[in-house]
């Protein structure tokens, strides 16, 4: 666990220490700053609904450009063949990584606590369906770097890395927007594979462990893809 820590903590140093979080961060607060201050004071609309409504989208965006350079760019640069001879798993390479990632986006999440505060202080605020709806926001963004966190380990070119990630992400959210299309059959797969779909439950305040469990097995499955990935590096 101790090396995990390390290599979270050394991944999210990373991120400051370059104009990445000090791009991706600003871009998009100014984007859900736009949507949530216009829902409010011109449409009249005080609810947390277009923030979070919107967050599976913006995501596929955002979160790409956090994601592309964690393996991609050790592998450009060699640096890859250094950290695995390291006494330190593949396993704990990649959780700390993960862990890196997953902190620029817990660190973009609690700056947009302003909005929740903001119709706090205009009345009554549901904190309960507010704190499901940040649980739902970890759990989707956790995914999404998961994804790209796989597909990072697969090229060592960021922008590939990128473009791989952007083209998962996009296909499991537009599914879901799909699903009325879809033959009745095929509907209910497509349903559950939308990563949408799970989301605008807990967006509602539902906390349904059947939404966790996606989201916490497909996170699952693609750290588990991206150590395979790395572990292959060693037979060749």
């Amino acid at each position: 666990m101790r090396n995990i820590l390390t290599l979270g903590r050394r991944e999210l140093g990373a991120y400051f220490n370059s104009p990445i979080a000090y791009i991706v961060i600003p871009a998009y607060l100014l984007i859900t700053g736009y949507l949530f201050f216009s829902q409010v004071f011109l449409v009249g609309d005080a609810s947390l609904r277009d923030f979070f409504g919107t967050a599976p989208l913006l995501f596929i965006f955002f979160l790409p450009a956090i994601t592309m350079r964690l393996l991609a760019e050790e592998k450009r640069t060699k640096t890859i063949e250094l950290l695995i001879t390291m006494p330190v798993t593949d396993w704990q390479v990649v959780l700390g990584k993960f862990l890196g990632a997953l902190g620029v986006l817990l660190a973009a999440l609690a700056l947009t606590l302003v909005y929740a505060f903001t119709l706090s202080s205009m009345g009554t605020l549901d904190w309960g369906i507010v704190s499901a709806g940040y649980v739902g926001l970890v759990l989707l963004g956790g995914t999404y770097i998961a994804i790209g966190l796989m597909a990072s380990s697969w090229t060592r070119h960021q922008v590939a890395a990128s473009l791989i990630t952007w083209a998962i992400t996009f296909t499991l959210y537009l599914g879901g927007k799909l699903v009325p299309m879809m033959p009745r059959a095929l509907a209910p797969a497509v349903e559950y594979l939308s990563l949408d779909s799970h989301f605008v439950n807990i967006s509602r305040g539902v906390l349904d462990t059947r939404d966790v469990i996606y989201y916490l097995s497909l996170i699952g499955v693609c750290l588990f893809l991206a150590v395979q990935s790395l572990d292959s590096r060693r037979w060749r």
